[in-house]
């Protein structure tokens, strides 16, 4: 069995993020904050909580913010001296708790997700046994520790986290013209969507190739699920992408009221 300290998480993070526009067009959409960290930063601390720390960033759009996000992590988060004769610099100490190993790999500009994922793996997968997948806009509360070992005990090739958010609209049930119910919000009860957290083993990149076109949820995905190869592991709780700028007011709020779910 594979432990989550040895298994790399690729995170895409490259995407033009159009229906942000209001965020994206200054930031790549990974960055957009949710309270003082970017909404990367909740994604990866997610990981982390559950012992998963290497993480590689596949980077493209506006990949110089993030690069330099990560590259200024400890002295932006930390007390440090510049020597501005000879400029050296001086951390006093780390005052932060992150002991992540981030890589940042610039996988094209615009590159599809298959792809991305395809170009940081030939490079950066290492000799892993499995890894995992996420976007780099979407926060939950699954309990990644209890998707891991699922993932590896029913010995497919992946995994992929279903999730059942309620409706974004009230659904009216009709019988001819008359309301015969009204709810809001409803859940999809027996509407499973795609969470956007994986589990693969290694063998899944022969699904993949590093072409510019490549998306992960097309081909791969469909081919994966037509061999049946793909298991899907249900989560009920939170669960909150980020497309909108009512996405990124709803999170917000959760998180400055100190009632956000995904919170470790």
């Amino acid at each position: 069995m594979s432990t989550p300290s040895e298994t790399p998480v690729f995170v895409l993070c490259g995407g033009l993020g159009t229906r942000l526009r209001e965020e994206t067009v200054r930031i790549p959409k990974p960055m957009v904050p949710i309270g003082s960290h970017p909404i990367l930063w909740h994604i990866m601390k997610s990981y982390s909580h559950h012992g998963f720390k290497k993480f590689v960033l596949c980077l493209g759009y506006k990949a110089e913010t993030i690069k330099s996000y990560f590259l200024n992590y400890t002295s932006m988060n930390s007390d440090f001296t510049v020597d501005l004769q000879s400029n050296n610099v001086t951390v006093h100490s780390v005052d932060h708790d992150q002991d992540w190993e981030v890589t940042l790999a610039f996988t094209g500009e615009l590159t599809m997700t298959g792809g991305r994922i395809a170009r940081a793996a030939k490079k950066y997968l290492g000799n892993a046994e499995h890894f995992a997948v996420t976007y780099g806009d979407g926060v939950c509360d699954v309990n990644l520790t209890q998707e891991f070992e699922f993932h590896q005990s029913h010995g497919l090739t992946g995994t992929v986290l279903g999730v059942n958010p309620p409706s974004r609209f009230g659904e009216l049930q009709l019988e001819g013209h008359t309301v015969r119910n009204f709810e809001e919000k409803p859940e999809f009860s027996e509407n499973w969507i795609n969470g956007g957290y994986f589990f693969f083993k290694r063998d899944f990149l022969t699904y993949l190739n590093d072409h510019e076109n490549l998306i992960l949820e097309k081909a791969p995905l469909i081919q994966l699920a037509t061999d049946q190869q793909l298991a899907i592991h249900k989560h009920q709780g939170f669960w909150q992408c980020m497309d909108t700028q009512r996405d990124r007011d709803a999170l917000n709020k959760l998180w400055e009221e100190g009632q956000a779910p995904w919170a470790v």
